[in-house]
């Protein structure tokens, strides 16, 4: 019971000095990690870590950091590079986040190479070049979420399948929101040119992660066709969730192809949309 409540009461002060943290912020930067830890929790629940406090709270043995919804910009990333042993972190946003791009992403990649968890979605400004340095730096990734990134082309996949061994979930969907329409202009000819296409899914499941993927969301990609699943069930025999829903191209022919090439119950969550 004295150590419920001794849990409970440190809960208490580490909550009180969250919500005073301007006037500690001398103090806060001398507490151990294990309290860092528990601030950084607090905050991140909160959405309350931003470029301006968060060096109060870093410390170089940490390993998880969410910062899902919080003001962050690439200012904030820099001061990742003491955090050499980080191995999750989270940016996504609930909305368009415009503040993350690449540079930011290739400082994490340069200083944290035992990154297994990268969740940027809608990280909107972040393009290929941030995922290829992060690919190529932290070859220990395992889960890797680029949703609704809209710079994000077929290099990104080719970097990914190309090093990173171990990758055994990936999220690529709504990557573009625009479909090909025959006739359209040289400004949408552009948009398009840049898209997720096959040639990248195929050069991600048929790289050195081939036999490690288990989980892939390639839904909204409106660019990808038929070749696109059936790589994945070629390559990828252990492949379980596949998400191609949205993708206007994709035909009947793929959801044969799932009859043909998977084991009777191997998949556990499959979606496509009938045109």
């Amino acid at each position: 019971m004295d150590e419920a409540f001794g849990s409970s009461l440190l809960d208490l002060c580490v909550c009180c000095l969250v919500k005073s943290l301007s006037r500690y912020s001398t103090d806060v930067q001398t507490l151990p990690p294990n309290l860092k830890d528990k601030l950084i929790k607090m905050m991140s629940l909160q959405g309350i870590i931003t470029d301006e406090n968060m060096r109060q709270v870093l410390h170089p043995g940490l390993q998880k950091l969410d910062l899902r919804d919080c003001d962050i910009t690439d200012h904030g990333l820099i001061m990742l590079q003491i955090c050499t042993q980080l191995r999750e972190i989270n940016l996504s946003s609930s909305d368009y986040k415009l503040s993350i791009t690449s540079e930011g992403l290739k400082v994490i990649a340069s200083s944290c190479p035992h990154l297994s968890e990268v969740c940027l979605r809608r990280c909107r400004n972040v393009s290929d070049e941030g995922i290829v340095a992060l690919a190529q730096q932290c070859r220990l990734l395992q889960i890797v979420n680029v949703s609704g990134c809209l710079g994000i082309t077929d290099s990104s996949l080719h970097a990914l399948g190309k090093n990173c061994k171990i990758l055994h979930s990936v999220d690529f969907s709504a990557t573009k929101d625009k479909p090909l329409i025959p006739g359209i202009n040289l400004v949408n000819l552009c948009c398009t040119a840049s898209m997720v296409s096959d040639a990248g899914v195929i050069g991600l499941v048929n790289g050195v992660c081939s036999h490690n993927l288990k989980e892939i969301h390639m839904d909204r990609c409106v660019n990808l066709t038929d070749e696109a699943v059936e790589s994945v069930l070629i390559f990828c025999p252990h492949i379980f969730i596949l998400l191609f829903h949205g993708c206007p191209l994709i035909t009947d022919r793929s959801r044969e192809a799932l009859q043909q090439l998977v084991g009777p119950n191997q998949m556990k969550q499959v979606t496509w949309t009938v045109y």
